[in-house]
This record gives C-alpha cells, sequence and structure tokens, in this order.
C-alpha cells in the first residue's frame, strides 16, 4: 500500500457505498488514482494487468473471488467473465463491501448481464482544484445546491499565472510531484501508449496513427466548444493526403470514450419548465486538460502571452467561441473541478446553447429534482453586466427553478453582487 495518500472527495462517496453495497466499479482513465483509492480498502489485490493473474481468471473467475475479502480485482475489464461472477456472487448474498472493480477502459467483450442492481459504477475523475492544495476552500456548491443563497465570501491568492500552471500540471495524482521536461515527457508517453497499444488492447488496430494522433489534436483544439465531429474531420484532416474517413474517425471517438479519455458535457435538456430550441450536441473535453494542451504544444509562458499555438490553423478550422486557447483550457479545468463537485453532491453538469447560438451558460449543475444552478466561466478577475446577461435570460426564463448563479473567475475574492449573482474566483470553490 502507499505511504502516501492524498485524501479524494470521491473517498467520502466510496466509504458511504461500501458501507451498504457489496460491489463497487471505479471507473476512470490510467493514472486518475483507482488503484491507490481502492486498495486501502482492501485485503486483497488481484492484478489482472499481469498475465499470470490474468489467465487464472480466465480459466476460474470464480476461483479469483474466493481470495480473503475484501478484493480488489485491479484492471478487471481484461477478463470481462469476472463482472458477472461478481453479479452472481452478489445474488448469492455477497457482503457489504466485499469487492471492488477497477477499469481503465469498458471491455471489448461485453458482459452477459449489465450488473444494474448488483454493481455501482463510480467514477473517478483527474484531481479538481479543491483537491491540488492551492489554500482554503470557502464557497460550497452543495451549500448553494441548498436553494438559500448563502453568503459567498472568501479571498486567494491563487492568480492567472497559477491557474495556468495547474492546467498544464495535471490533475494525475502521479505526475503531481514532476515539472519541466520531466511533466512533459510523461505526458508525452502516456499519450503515445493510447495510440500505440490501448487502442490494440481495444480491438482497434490504428493503420495510420499519424492521422489518429491529428484528429486527436483536433479534438484538444476544439475543446470547451461544441464543435461538430465533422468539422473536428475536417480540420484534423486538412492537407493531409493520409485523411481518415468518417467511419474510421467515429472508431477513434468511440475507442477514447470507452478509455474514458474523452469526457465531453452533454447538453441539457430540461423537463419541468417551458424552455425549448436548446442543442443537445455536447461540449468538448478531454479527462485531462493538460493532455489537450500536450496535444496542442503550448507552454505555459505561450499561454499566459497569448502567442499563436503550434496547431491554431487546426483550433481556427474546428471554429471555437470568441476567446483565447488559455480560455478555453481553463473552463475545462474549471468543468472538471465543477463534475468532481456536483458528484459529490449527488448532482449532474451539462451545459446549455440554445440552436441559434444566440444564448449559452457554460455549466448547469443540476440537483435530482431538476432545480439547477447557473454558472458562467470567465478568464478574468473582473465581471461585468455583460458577463452575466445570459445568467439573468436564464434566471427570467426558469423562475424558482434557478436555485442560484454565478460567474467563476480568476480573480481573488469571493461576493455577491447587487443583483444576488455570485462571483466565486475558482479556486476557493469545493464541494
Amino acid at each position: 500500500m502507499p505511504s502516501l495518500y492524498s485524501p479524494r472527495l470521491v473517498d467520502r462517496e466510496l466509504d458511504d457505498l461500501l458501507r451498504a453495497l457489496p460491489a463497487i466499479a471505479l471507473e476512470g482513465p490510467k493514472g486518475v488514482g483507482k488503484t491507490a483509492t481502492a486498495e486501502r480498502r482492501v485485503r486483497t489485490v488481484v492484478r489482472l494487468d499481469e498475465p499470470a493473474k490474468r489467465q487464472i481468471a480466465m480459466a476460474d473467475p470464480a476461483l479469483v473471488l474466493t481470495e480473503e475479502p475484501p478484493v480488489l480485482l485491479d484492471e478487471w475489464q481484461h477478463v470481462p467473465p469476472l463482472w458477472d461472477a461478481v453479479r452472481r456472487a452478489v445474488d448469492a448474498g455477497a457482503a457489504p463491501g466485499q469487492f471492488l472493480l477497477a477499469g481503465s477502459a469498458a471491455p471489448t467483450t461485453a458482459p452477459t448481464h449489465s450488473g444494474a442492481g448488483r454493481i455501482v459504477s463510480l467514477r473517478m475523475r483527474p484531481l479538481a482544484l479543491a483537491e491540488r492544495d492551492l489554500g482554503p476552500t470557502t464557497v460550497s456548491l452543495a451549500a448553494l445546491l441548498a436553494g438559500t443563497r448563502p453568503t459567498v465570501e472568501g479571498q486567494t491568492d491563487v492568480d492567472l499565472a497559477r491557474y495556468t500552471h495547474e492546467i498544464l500540471a495535471s490533475g494525475l495524482p502521479g505526475l503531481r510531484a514532476l515539472s519541466g521536461r520531466t511533466l512533459r515527457t510523461q505526458l508525452d508517453g502516456y499519450l503515445a501508449r493510447i495510440v500505440d497499444r490501448d487502442f490494440v488492447e481495444q480491438g482497434l488496430a490504428v493503420r495510420k496513427p499519424d492521422a489518429l494522433r491529428r484528429w486527436m489534436m483536433a479534438y484538444a483544439a476544439a475543446t470547451g466548444t461544441a464543435t461538430s465531429f465533422e468539422k473536428i474531420r475536417r480540420a484534423a484532416n486538412a492537407g493531409e493526403e493520409d485523411a481518415a474517413a468518417r467511419n474510421t474517425t467515429t472508431g477513434y471517438r468511440d475507442v477514447l470514450e470507452r478509455l474514458w479519455i474523452l469526457d465531453p458535457l452533454p447538453g441539457w435538456l430540461p423537463s419541468r419548465n417551458p424552455l425549448a430550441r436548446l442543442a443537445q450536441a455536447p461540449r468538448h473535453h478531454m479527462a485531462d486538460p493538460a493532455l489537450a494542451a500536450r496535444l496542442l504544444g503550448v507552454s505555459e509562458g505561450a499561454l499566459l502571452r497569448g502567442d499563436p499555438a503550434p496547431f491554431d490553423s487546426i483550433r481556427a478550422a474546428c471554429a471555437p467561441r470568441d476567446g483565447t486557447l488559455l480560455g478555453q483550457l481553463f473552463e475545462s479545468l474549471v468543468t472538471l473541478s465543477m463534475r468532481v463537485y456536483a458528484q459529490a453532491a449527488e448532482a449532474r453538469v451539462h451545459h446549455l446553447r440554445t440552436h441559434d447560438g444566440r444564448r449559452e451558460v457554460d455549466l448547469i449543475v443540476e440537483r435530482d429534482d431538476r432545480r439547477i444552478i447557473a454558472f458562467e466561466v470567465k478568464l478574468s478577475p473582473l465581471v461585468d453586466d455583460r458577463d452575466v446577461r445570459h445568467l439573468h435570460w436564464l434566471r427570467a426564463q426558469l423562475g424558482d427553478d434557478m436555485l442560484d448563479a454565478a460567474v467563476i473567475t480568476t480573480g481573488s475574492h469571493a461576493y455577491r453582487r447587487p443583483d444576488g449573482i455570485a462571483v466565486i474566483p475558482a479556486a476557493l470553490l469545493t464541494a
């Protein structure tokens, strides 16, 4: 067991579930910390990325489950029959907290049963800002979701340069101690493994690795936008003789989603108010904005200066919204963090965009009763009336169904404007 462990917001959720449920599946990309989190809660670890263990499990999945409980089945997707074996053990009366399954990909061969009602899936994402030891957090998403419009206050020393550093530093726990060339090399290796090994393990041989890398660059350039996949495909193919066909890029997307590398943010479709003409296309995000930044070859200094990026032509072809690449990546960092906080608060995160593009709200956090908080994300310490116009429009449409509204900024102080809209520095928000 690792001697050092940084607590995660998902820890409390996991412990609550383990006290009542016999089997939990931790899902998320490689390096996100699933194994380290799970190992602290089990007596036996079965590492199924080891050929010998995998061979035994393939021969007799039920035999693996007789190990001393609680049991962690690490990288279980290498032996898909284990899922059904765990399901049967649950049906037979397994005790709470008996099995943890950790997987860095969906299995290539689907289990015969979904596991619904027997195995509960729990998503793990890279570290949110509140998990990165940036200082005290003073604004709780759960408190905002209570609907009482609580006082918003607090101060942070985290500035634009530090947010830019955090974008590039990665939220993968094993990379947090690295910097400079070492960090860049590790991120390059992470991306190379996806192309060279993970696609093969998912049953899709990549005949043109350069075409896949260009598609991933184009997707990274579309971060924070709802650009169509066809525009991403065309941007990746521009001027290239070995252009990827539409069905090929659909395969790219499917595999990257199964690997949890793509983490698109769905459009919001309200079910209890009269809003209509909303677009359903997702906003594009990678699991960690550091991966997008590395694919685009940008440095901290270049982002802060607004220098042209090596792949600005691809970014332009993907038709991003007005703004800088740093603004897109900051929004992605805030979106990652908000999804971690919302999961802890049993809420869901979406974005809102009308079909004509005239109205957009960056983040919609929705409670189980479908009431929401609306957030805009701004790469600035200052907020003016123009920045909140879509929030006021949405409040006029939803009335009491809109519990609160806020702008997430790079500023130093949290407060409420005279119109009631909260202004919250990203580093001060937590679950």
